[in-house]
């Protein structure tokens, strides 16, 4: 019984963080659908969106799905979760920067579909490296977290995009979202198990690190300097 409620808490704690980084993240990926989707004419603006979003979850899922098999091999865990630890500073520094590539709009739906699902699979490498990351080697995980949380960015995405900026303590809490994701996919690592296994409660002072090099590398980057 105490093991069904263990497995049952892993699989809600990393459906949560799975919905939880792509809301953090998808913030740009729904300007560049909308963006791509500008030109069409009214009747076919929503078509182009829905299914450009369909076909871009189904690349998502696919993309993930193979980043789970790499994350099996030796070191490719430390290497990811050290390059999450990047992506999460990254959201700290260019939280207030609007650097999203040239997008272009198209006037035909196939073309605008088109557009969708190659920005996405191109901007969305973070986020599918991130819910490989959280759903501990289950590719159900994955496919409920994308179909869950994709539709929210795309008909949500102004809310909360809105909400960001009006609390920018929610850029914070997905930094450290992705910061705590980091750790543990190094503390995955069995090559370098040998070092976690020597520092007492290492499950709880390795994350507890990472957040907080995270947080403080940002609040670092946006002091004004004296």
């Amino acid at each position: 019984m105490e093991f069904l409620l263990e497995l049952n808490w892993d699989i809600i704690k990393a459906l949560f963080i799975i919905i939880g980084i792509d809301l953090i993240l998808g913030g740009d990926n729904a300007i560049v659908i909308a963006m791509a989707s500008r030109k069409l004419p009214d009747h076919l603006q929503q078509k182009a969106i829905v299914f450009g979003t369909i076909l871009a979850i189904a690349f998502r899922f696919i993309l993930a799905t193979i980043a789970i098999f790499l994350l099996t091999m030796p070191y490719v865990q430390l290497i990811g979760g050290l390059l999450l630890f990047y992506i999460a500073t990254q959201l700290l520094r260019d939280q207030d920067a609007h650097d999203h590539p040239d997008i272009q709009s198209s006037t035909t739906f196939l073309g605008a579909v088109k557009t969708i699902i190659i920005a996405d699979v191109v901007m969305g490498f973070d986020n599918v490296l991130a819910i490989s990351a959280a759903a501990n080697q289950n590719v159900a995980l994955i496919l409920f977290g994308l179909i869950v949380s994709v539709p929210l960015i795309i008909f949500g995405s102004q809310i909360i995009l809105k909400l960001m900026k009006r609390y920018p303590v929610m850029i914070y809490l997905g930094a450290s979202l992705l910061a705590y994701t980091s750790a543990e996919l190094i503390l995955k690592e069995e090559k370098i198990e040998a070092v976690w296994t020597s520092i007492p409660y290492h499950t709880l002072t390795w994350p507890l690190l990472m957040i907080s090099l995270v947080l403080l590398t940002g609040y670092l980057s946006r002091k004004p300097a004296i």
